[in-house]
């Protein structure tokens, strides 16, 4: 197996472990659908895993990418505090339901994947553009999030 492939395996498992944690210690909390005034839009729950699922795997690689073009790359270490704004995230809204604080808590989520698409931009486009769903699916989570928080 080539270097290459190793370290995009690597990033992958890496962003699916972050997520797949997050998601183990929510599961308890994700009846809170059940129980909240949810927005005009809101997608079955059966989408999110999916989504994030494709998300992480964009992540992962665009990531590896960067990473094997410039392993000191800033953008690997926003790929860093990304995860862990990400990770965080989903206990904040689901365990804790501070729905107020997950929305400041996703703007700076969404700050962090802006600059990290940057920085990924600058050394390899490609990878900046794996980035472009996770932009526009945090924008609709953003949307998702502060309904609830308004209307709860």
């Amino acid at each position: 197996m080539s270097k290459a492939l190793k370290t995009k395996i690597i990033f992958i498992l890496i962003s699916l472990g972050v997520g797949g944690l997050s998601a183990l210690l929510t599961r308890g909390s994700m009846d809170i659908f059940d129980t909240v005034v949810r927005p005009p839009l809101s997608p079955p729950p059966i989408l999110f895993p999916i989504v994030w699922t494709v998300l992480y795997v964009l992540m992962g690689l665009g990531a590896a990418r960067v990473y094997l073009k410039d392993p000191k790359s800033p953008g690997i270490m926003t790929f860093e505090i990304n995860l862990a704004l990400n990770f965080f995230w989903s206990i904040i809204f689901f365990n804790m339901r501070a729905f107020g604080f997950a929305f400041l808590w996703l703007l700076a989520l969404l700050a962090t994947v802006i600059v990290m698409t940057m920085r990924f931009y600058r050394v390899d486009k490609p990878a900046a553009y794996m980035q472009i769903p996770y932009i526009l699916w945090l924008l609709f989570a953003g949307y998702l999030n502060l309904y609830i928080y308004l209307m709860n």
